[in-house]
């Protein structure tokens, strides 16, 4: 089976050299915009909070060890992000339904309305960058870029593809 030097010897170094500067290219404009949206709400929510009030929205109420694990970080590192997100009121610690004593985090009311107004801000901001792309453009475009951040979430980990829960 070839390795994946081996298979990276084949491909067209010309190609790849395009391909990694437009991926730096991509993360220095998404870096600058912030890919925050459109209209009052653009740049509003940073790319951290974004994604912890993503993470609990879609899996619902965790502990700070599951947090973190999912999102393939450091128990630190989303203690000290959820600090702001709880002091504003996007986030509230309740108890453990099960154990009185571990603390579980939880999207608010606050955070919830919060999270659905960046997220429509974030649409239309899709919608404007994507204009004149047809839907089967926008969705190759998002099975490639999930395929990459998957393979990109791999690499970081050393899960292979199938175990990376990559958000």
């Amino acid at each position: 089976m070839p390795t994946s030097q081996d298979m990276t010897t084949h491909l067209d170094p010309g190609l790849l050299d395009a391909l990694q500067h437009q991926v730096a290219l991509f993360a220095r404009r998404a870096e600058q915009t912030r890919l925050g949206g459109v209209g009052q709400v653009r740049n509003s929510m940073d790319r951290a909070a974004y994604l912890l009030l993503n993470r609990l929205d879609r899996e619902g109420p965790m502990g700070v060890k599951a947090l973190a694990a999912g999102m393939g970080i450091d128990s630190s590192t989303v203690t000290r992000q959820v600090a702001p997100l709880v002091d504003t009121g996007l986030v509230k610690r309740t108890s453990h339904p099960e154990d009185g004593r571990a603390v579980v985090l939880q999207l608010s009311p606050r955070g919830q309305a919060r999270l659905e107004e960046v997220r429509t801000s974030r649409r239309a901001l899709m919608e404007q960058v994507t204009d004149g792309w047809t839907e089967n453009e926008r969705e190759s475009f998002c099975l490639l870029l999930t395929r990459f951040n998957t393979a990109l979430s791999a690499r970081q980990t050393g899960l292979p593809l199938e175990q990376t829960g990559a958000s």
